[in-house]
């Protein structure tokens, strides 16, 4: 495989874990900017960066990088997509990729225009474990699938200037813990929902604090979520075909998931991949798909799940003051 020089902007906790997977990797990182410089250049130290930009667009720029490493807050993803793409970078993007379907849309299309690939970093899609899983439920493993339960609830400490309670900030549980819920559900879906229901309890910052959420599509398959922020849940998944189902707890980045055969209840356990090496299969597949360009299903989901959240949006009447 070509070797890939790598960019990341934002030096926050994602991008830091990023750079250790990317060195982890052997692939190292070539450039970072920060809006902080000192803290780029601590950053730098650390994972032996070779250059730091004081500037996005500078870094963007450089004819030197191949692929960029979008690790900033939500509301700026879109923002920071267009810039990469129209300087004809491949890009990596942290979820939420965007805060709705329509800057996905025309991320895509610009995309196509300059010939590049736009991922986004959703683990699950990358974790080995959901692909042997699919491939077994692709080949009637559980029969047909016909219920999806996701449970996803996070502690977050009572904070209103924190950026997961912020509107300005496109805070609320929907983007920053619902995305994973939502891509699994859509992972094992045959088809992609055409019926959302959802309800929604609001911080007082005006962010959604817990939801519901059912999907249901054609083929007559149905997806129940339960999102919380200030309540902790287990992550726990289950896909529950006519032959039996699956449990995958901590899914977001799950290696092992057991199976019950409902005929005489015997369970089997499958391990694939390694929780800790999350980001590396990450790595791994957005430069298998520089290399083989065709390779777009997991932007296909993506958009299939920012149009799922935006409808859930609209439902709750909630917008970002800067939508």
């Amino acid at each position: 495989m070509k070797k890939y020089n790598w960019a990341i902007l934002g030096a926050g906790l994602i991008g830091n874990e990023m750079a250790a997977a990317l060195n982890d990797a052997a692939v190292g990182v070539y450039a970072v900017y920060n809006r902080t410089h000192a803290k780029a250049e601590a950053f730098a130290k650390k994972y032996d960066v070779q250059r730091i930009f004081d500037n996005a667009g500078d870094m963007l720029a450089d004819p030197a990088v191949d692929i960029v490493y979008i690790a900033t807050p939500h509301n700026v993803h879109y923002e920071h997509l267009l810039m990469a793409v129209e300087h004809g970078k491949h890009v990596l993007c942290e979820k939420a990729i965007t805060v709705n379907d329509m800057q996905l849309k025309e991320i895509r299309r610009l995309a196509n225009e300059k010939n590049v690939v736009v991922m986004e970093a959703m683990t699950l899609y990358h974790m080995p474990l959901f692909q042997e899983l699919r491939k077994m439920v692709d080949a009637d493993a559980i029969g047909k699938v016909k219920m999806i339960q996701i449970n996803f609830g996070s502690l977050k400490e009572y904070d209103v200037n924190n950026r997961f309670f912020s509107k300005e900030l496109a805070g609320g549980a929907l983007l920053d813990i619902g995305v994973y819920a939502v891509s699994l559900a859509r992972w094992f879906l045959s088809a992609k929902p055409n019926r959302i229901l959802s309800t929604a309890h609001f911080f007082e910052t005006g962010v959604d604090e817990q939801s519901g959420i059912i999907l249901s599509n054609p083929e007559g398959q149905l997806s129940v979520i339960a999102l919380t922020m200030r309540a902790k849940q287990p992550k726990r998944a289950v896909i529950a075909g006519e032959k039996g189902y699956i449990e995958v707890y901590n899914y977001p980045r799950g290696d092992t998931a057991a199976i019950t055969y409902s005929a005489d209840g015997r369970t089997e356990t499958i391990e694939s991949g390694d929780s800790r090496k999350a980001l590396q299969y990450e790595i791994l597949d957005m430069q298998k798909a520089i290399e083989m360009p065709k390779r777009q299903d997991e932007y296909q989901f993506s958009l299939d799940v920012m149009e799922i959240l935006s409808e859930v949006r609209r439902q709750w009447r909630l917008s970002y003051p800067f939508e």
